[in-house]
Parts: C-alpha cells; structure tokens; sequence
C-alpha cells in the first residue's frame, strides 16, 4: 500500500486530494408577494381580501363573502348596516391575473353589477373596489377620472356584445343605462397588491399566513398614564399591601405612596414595567393572536411561582425575588419572543397578580 507521502517517479512528493463534501442550500420561502401571486387560487384570494377588508376606515356591521356562480359580480361585501344589499354597502371585486386588469374586464364586472341592481338583486353599492395584482396604466388613468368612466362605460354598453346585455329587453336596457347615468363613478377604486400587503400586515391574520414575514414595526411602547387605569387596579392594591407592609408607619393607601421616596420610585419603575407588557400583548391581540402572549404568561409563571411560594420575610422580599426570577425566564420561540425583554418579564408578573395568579403578601411572614 502507498501513503500519501510516497514519492512519485521522478523524487516529486505526491500531494493528498482534498475532497469537500456538497454544499447544501436551502430553498428561500416564498415572499408574501410571492405566495399570493403564484400560490393562492382565487378562492384563497377572496379570503385574504376578505381579511384585508376590516383595515379600511369604513365600520362594517358585517364582512362577508359572497363569490361564486350567481354571485351578480360581489366577491366581498362589506355590509355598513343590518340591511345588508338592501341598505348602504361596498362591493370588492377580486381578479387574481397575472395580467394587468384591463378595461375590457373591469368594464364587463361593472356591467354585471347595474345589469343585477337594475333587477332588483340589491342596491347599488356605495363603493366598488376593484382588488387585483396589478392594473393597466389607462384603466387607472379612467378610473380617476369619475365622467369620464361613466361616459366610456355608457358609450360600451350601447355598442356591447355582452350576452348578460345583449339578452336584455328594450326596458331592462333602458333601466341599467338610467341606473348608470344616475351613478357616481367616483365610487369606483383600485387597489393593488402592493397595497393590499401593506394594510394586510396590520391585521391579526397576517402571522398566521406568512410566518416568514413578521410585522416591522413591532410593538408600540406604552407608556403608564398619571394616574394607575381601571385594569391596573388589582396588581397595584398588591403593590399597596407591600409598602404597607415595609412602611407600616407612613403608608395605608395608594395615595400615601408619593410621600414615600422609595416606595414611590419602586411603583413607578414597576408600571412601566407592566405597561412595557402590555404592549406586547397589545400587538399579540392586534397582530398576531392572543394566544401568543398567554403563552408568555404561562412560561413566566411556571417559573416563578416556585419562587413566589417559597418562604420569604415579607412581601418585598418575595416581590423582588420573583421578578428577578422571571428575567431569566426562557420563553417559548414564537413571533413574540424578540420583544420579551427583562423589563417585559418583570411586567408580564404584574399582569398575573392582576389575574390573581401572583400574591405578594403571605400570611405569618412577618
């Protein structure tokens, strides 16, 4: 057998080959964009547009769906009263084209609208949104500009080969072009994806859709409010006990802290603490789902009510020590994990002695 430092013929050393194993690479996940473009199908779409439709200013009594065969060209209603296509409603039309929306399209869905609110299916909308990809520069061109969509738009439907028209009698058709000449094209808009991402990701729907792309903005610092709100009530009465406890002779009541240097900063540092909680949860309610800052809660207190049920002096000392424990708290990986700082932990504690899950105070300790 030959080694590797064998010479060659010639006295030349023979050189050992290195060989390096393949490089892996993991394929990128598709962006949001990407996803919606390629792999939703069109009913996916009318659900994510659904789920779009609450971030606008309007306050709908209800969202629905309503795409399909028959469907008189509503793929998503937004209902502004309880009289739902009888009363004041807006109409979003969902076209999932690779191609730019043209006219040619939008004009046939318009069509298909006067054409269903001519016979009485419903009322026509106060608002019609057309939510596509993307659109022609000359459709965007026409729809901002209200007389001149509803003239192009009359000008077709009297030279249209539109069967839904064409199959119309003389006093059907005479209705639909009252109905449209009667209308402000003004209420017609469009919305591309690009928009349609941006307000989506303000919606509690987002994470649960695209994992890979959280929210950039993240929590919105809160800051504790001159005097404790009503939902802080329970963690600062527990908070009261403890100054009452370690300054018997100076303080009996929440309004009694202030004359107390230490007892005053102590409160102070620990409302900020449970407003920097709350904004997390906040943004776990409006961005994410509940479930994720309950989550931190059950993580934090597994923890620290080993701590909190331990013997200890007082209910300064227990408070301190729970609190220092639950800065070391490793909580589950989840979108929120990033924003669970050790000030967030400390806070997440007063939101369990607002649940009455933490009690500072225990009874003989003194």
């Amino acid at each position: 057998m030959t080694s590797q430092h064998d010479s060659q013929p010639g006295g030349e050393e023979q050189r050992a080959l290195t060989v390096l194993p393949p490089r892996l690479s993991m394929p990128r996940m598709a962006t949001p964009k990407q996803t919606v473009t390629f792999l939703y199908d069109p009913d996916e779409f009318e659900e994510f547009v659904k789920e779009w439709v609450p971030t606008q200013e309007a306050k709908y009594d209800l969202v629905e769906r309503q795409g399909g065969a028959g469907d008189h060209g509503i793929d998503v209603a937004g209902f502004l009263t309880q009289a739902k296509l009888e009363g004041e409603w807006h109409n979003y039309q969902c076209k999932q084209y690779k191609r730019d929306l043209s006219w040619t399209t939008a004009a046939q869905e318009m069509r298909k609208m006067f054409v269903a609110a001519a016979a009485g299916h419903f009322t026509v909308p106060t608002r019609y949104v057309f939510v596509a990809l993307t659109f022609a520069a000359s459709l965007k061109r026409l729809i901002s500009k209200p007389s001149e969509c509803r003239e192009k738009f009359l000008e077709d439907l009297s030279t249209t080969k539109d069967k839904l028209v064409t199959k119309l009698d003389a006093d059907e058709r005479r209705k639909v072009e009252g109905l449209a000449k009667g209308t402000d094209f003004g209420m017609f808009s469009c919305i591309d994806l690009d928009q349609l991402l941006e307000e989506h990701m303000t919606t509690p729907h987002w994470l649960g859709r695209f994992p890979q792309a959280p929210p950039t903005n993240g929590p919105m610092k809160l800051s504790p409010p001159e005097l404790p709100r009503h939902d802080e009530a329970r963690y600062v009465q527990r908070l009261v006990d403890v100054y009452r406890e370690r300054f018997p002779d100076k303080i009996n009541s929440l309004e009694q802290v202030d004359d107390v240097a230490e007892a005053k900063g102590h409160l102070l540092r620990q409302r900020v603490a449970f407003f920097a909680a709350e904004s997390v949860r906040v943004f776990a309610r409006d961005s994410t789902t509940p479930d994720y800052f309950d989550q931190v809660k059950e993580d934090i207190y597994t923890i620290v009510v080993e701590e909190a049920e331990r013997a200890h002096p007082n209910g300064w000392e227990r408070h301190a020590a729970v609190t220092i424990c639950a800065g070391t708290v490793e909580v589950t990986e989840t979108i929120l994990k990033p924003y669970v700082g050790p000030e967030v932990r400390k806070g997440v504690c007063h939101h369990l002695a607002n649940d009455n899950r933490l009690i500072w105070c225990g009874e003989g300790e003194q």
